[in-house]
């Protein structure tokens, strides 16, 4: 077992004397957040003499706490590991980048118990069934492809989820959307779940705060390939906000309504159009701070096929 997940033995400082256990494990573990700190406290995982310690005992001056650090962050055995081919474009001691194809769940869920990327993930690393949902971070809609980062380790899985709090993950997709915007433009309008059905989201004035910027990258008779960045990170945000703008992204079967003949298309593109069947979304790009060391990583995955076809045929389209 690695040694982010072995026992630590903590020597409390003069200064810290009378305070208590959690608040100052919480100093002494600044990577780690305080309800992991908590977790490990009430899953008797932290001893003081030989004892589980308890959150709001006051603790002494140059006594050792041992924390044994891993766990109680995720039950065991919660999801099976399954042997799914992964495509790994980074990993060091700290984490994995994952390009996730279109089509792969992230997380297990109603109607998706098995063959989800969690399972994948935990037949890649055992280790990962220490940390909640496998190390995953942060998520990708079904049919969306690309990139996304996966802790393995609890400091690097604290340190990742600090950093997307704070917005310091930088996340680009490429987009193709329904008409040609004149320039790009940054949407800034809060999203909450949608008042009629459920299982779409909605611009809501008392929705969270929710910020996606986008630059018009090619035009094409009736559409567009889009650069966006991610500010927020709220559920199927690039696209409700795009549809809210009146330019739905390519084959978006929650918000792109119907399918819509541009004027004077071939047979070729209108097939072509009919027949990419998700969302035309894409992870391109991915860049953050190495846990351990700080330095920038940055990862970049192209369009797959099914996508680089279809620019293939809206270029030529457009070139006629």
């Amino acid at each position: 077992m690695s040694a982010e997940f072995q026992t630590l033995i903590l020597e409390i400082p003069p200064e810290m004397a009378g305070e208590r256990l959690d608040r100052a494990l919480a100093r002494l573990l600044p990577q780690h957040s305080r309800s992991r700190i908590r977790g490990w406290i009430d899953a008797g995982d932290v001893e003081r003499g030989g004892r589980p310690g308890r959150p709001s005992e006051s603790v002494d001056a140059g006594e050792r706490v041992r924390v044994r650090l891993g766990a109680a962050l995720a039950p065991p055995g919660a999801v099976e590991p399954e042997p799914i081919a992964l495509s790994v474009l980074h990993r060091d001691r700290d984490c994995f980048v994952i390009d996730k194809p279109a089509g792969l769940v992230v997380h297990p869920g109603a109607g998706n118990p098995r063959h989800t990327l969690q399972n994948a993930l935990l037949s890649l690393d055992p280790a990962l069934a220490q940390l909640p949902r496998a190390g995953i971070v942060h998520r990708l809609d079904k049919d969306t492809s690309g990139l996304l980062v996966v802790a393995r380790t609890p400091t690097a899985h604290t340190a990742l989820t600090r950093q997307i709090a704070e917005r310091r993950v930088t996340r680009e997709y490429l987009a193709v959307c329904r008409g040609v915007p004149t320039a790009g433009a940054t949407l800034d309008r809060p999203i909450g779940r949608d008042r009629v059905d459920r299982v779409r989201m909605a611009v809501r004035a008392d929705g969270r705060h929710a910020v996606t910027h986008f630059r018009v990258l090619e035009r094409f008779r009736a559409h567009a390939l889009l650069g966006v960045r991610l500010e927020t990170g709220r559920t199927h945000q690039i696209r409700v906000h795009l549809a809210h703008a009146h330019h739905p992204i390519l084959g978006d079967p929650l918000y792109g309504g119907r399918f819509q003949r541009p004027r004077g298309a071939s047979d070729v593109l209108v097939a072509a159009l009919r027949g990419f069947a998700r969302q035309a979304l894409h992870a391109t790009r991915l860049s953050f701070a190495q846990p351990r060391t700080g330095r920038v990583l940055s990862v970049e995955s192209a369009p797959p096929a099914d996508f680089a076809q279809l620019l293939d045929v809206l270029r030529r389209d457009a070139g006629a």
